[in-house]
């Protein structure tokens, strides 16, 4: 690294099923680093096996910065995990080790980076007002409505991606303004020495096994009563947004009736490639990217040798 470790920030990313995680630890063992999460999933307490989150022995051995950092009745915003993490890097850089970003949420990768946009506060209200009008006509139409005032915004949103058309459809409404635009006025972000390196692959058939056998896991070890006991706990509906993610809301539409088991499984595997695909689609238009292939052997060892 051409500055002092002390002034580096290494930003692990990749899409999911990538084996960030395991690189992660195996940097973690033989280096002065400290991890910080970057997943919009993992902040979430008792969202443990639908997120891959480390078991509580690795947690215990290799502390994790913004895992379990938040009640998943509560929201948590870019803006939340934009502080969150500046505070986590400065906190690594005065012990003088080295803050280890590992994660596969590209926005908030991307607005670590850039910086934040001024956007405005939610409103329940307006956020009341989309939530009726996907009720009656589903996301796809409102992601519609979207395409109609931000076709920018709209491309990278996935037509079912809930949370992020109802944002960005709130943000229209009160500012009359494309979030798109509100994003490109972002302000500066705090200075740091970026180390960037991908785990991105082309073999996206590999990705795909690796996705249905990952999920596959997920299940033998309990996650559907993981979600149900989720959905048990008073507050917690299939609404919130912890709840949304990929995954937990297939499983909780199942548990709800809505779907067979069979067709919740089938739809969490699609939703999961899908993230992959955008995740993909996200790193592509990365500048200063270093990409390592984690299909090949010695993913670890190449990664320690760009950082040497």
């Amino acid at each position: 690294m051409r500055q002092s470790a002390e002034a580096a920030v290494v930003c692990l990313l990749g899409p999911t099923a990538s084996g960030k995680t395991e690189v992660a630890l195996t940097l973690a063992a033989s280096g002065p680093f400290d991890i910080v999460s970057v997943d919009s999933a993992m902040v979430y307490r008792g969202l443990d096996i639908g997120t891959a989150k480390p078991d509580s022995k690795t947690l215990a051995d290799f502390p994790h910065a913004l895992v379990d950092v938040c009640d998943p009745r509560e929201r948590f915003s870019v803006a939340d995990f934009v502080a969150a993490a500046n505070q986590a890097i400065a906190n690594s850089h005065a012990g003088g080790r080295v803050p280890l970003l590992v994660g596969g949420t590209m926005l908030y990768f991307k607005r670590l980076f850039d910086g934040l946009a001024a956007l405005p506060a939610a409103d329940l209200s307006v956020r009341a007002q989309i939530d009726a009008e996907a009720a009656e006509h589903g996301w796809p139409t409102l992601h519609a409505s979207l395409a109609s005032v931000d076709p920018t915004a709209a491309k990278r949103i996935a037509p079912g991606d809930a949370q992020r058309i109802q944002r960005a459809l709130e943000v229209f409404r009160l500012t009359g303004l494309p979030i798109s635009e509100l994003q490109r006025r972002a302000t500066p972000a705090a200075a740091q020495n970026f180390v960037k390196i991908a785990l991105l692959s082309e073999d996206r058939e590999t990705i795909h096994q690796r996705i249905a056998a990952r999920f596959e896991h997920m299940l033998a070890v309990g996650f559907e009563q993981e979600v149900a006991d989720l959905l048990a706990q008073p507050g917690i509906h299939a609404g919130l947004a912890s709840m949304r993610s990929v995954g937990y809301r297939q499983m909780a539409a199942y548990l709800a009736g809505d779907s067979s088991r069979e067709q919740a499984v089938a739809d969490a595997k699609t939703a999961t490639r899908r993230l992959a695909k955008r995740q993909h689609t996200w790193l592509r238009g990365m500048h200063g990217l270093q990409i390592v292939d984690p299909l090949q052997t010695g993913v670890a060892e190449r990664v320690s040798a760009l950082l040497r």
